[in-house]
């Protein structure tokens, strides 16, 4: 399988990871510097989001249909300017998917964002235990179980919402797992 891409989606996809990098690191900047922040939003939160969406696009991919990344651009400021007022609100943009898509192709395609998330809090969490305690796999850790949670919300055109109607038990089995990495 040959992942593709074109010049439009990098460009989509770099404007949206500095974006959701710059409204984090603001948010996180109390009790640490600027450029601090901006590394542990870069790393915690960007590769949380960049790997989330290539795990969308991979699987829709795979299963042969054109997958981009498109950003949302007047969404990508509001969370910059929601920033400034304490917490963010990111919807930075999708994978645009064309192609024959059935249920559980959707499903499938749904869940691999989340279950990256899961994976790299895993990874952060994992890392904590030989490396110790810090702001980088802290933030990384709680932002990735996060972002799996937020978006297994089952409405509307959320990932949650296309996994529950694939199959419930699944959505069920992960939003549990969600849950109970959330309450560590």
């Amino acid at each position: 399988m040959r992942i593709t891409t074109s010049r439009k989606e990098i460009i989509d996809i770099t404007k949206a990871w500095l974006a959701i990098t710059v409204a984090f690191a603001i948010v996180l900047r109390s009790g640490i510097g600027i450029l601090e922040s901006l590394l542990v939003s870069a790393i915690a939160v960007g590769l949380g989001f960049l790997l989330h969406e290539l795990g969308h696009k991979i699987v829709a991919q795979y299963y042969r249909c054109f997958a981009e990344f498109r950003s949302f651009d007047s969404m990508l400021l509001l969370a910059i300017a929601m920033s400034f007022f304490g917490f963010v609100f990111a919807a930075p943009g999708a994978v645009m998917i064309h192609g024959y898509v059935n249920r559980e192709r959707n499903g499938k395609i749904s869940i691999a964002g989340p279950s990256i998330n899961i994976a790299l809090a895993l990874i952060f969490l994992f890392l904590t235990f030989i490396f110790g305690s810090n702001i980088v796999l802290l933030y990384g850790f709680r932002i990735n179980v996060w972002l799996a949670l937020f978006n297994l919300i089952p409405f509307g055109n959320f990932d949650g919402s296309k996994i529950f109607r694939w199959n419930k038990k699944i959505y069920w089995i992960f939003a549990a797992l969600c849950i109970g990495l959330f309450l560590i």
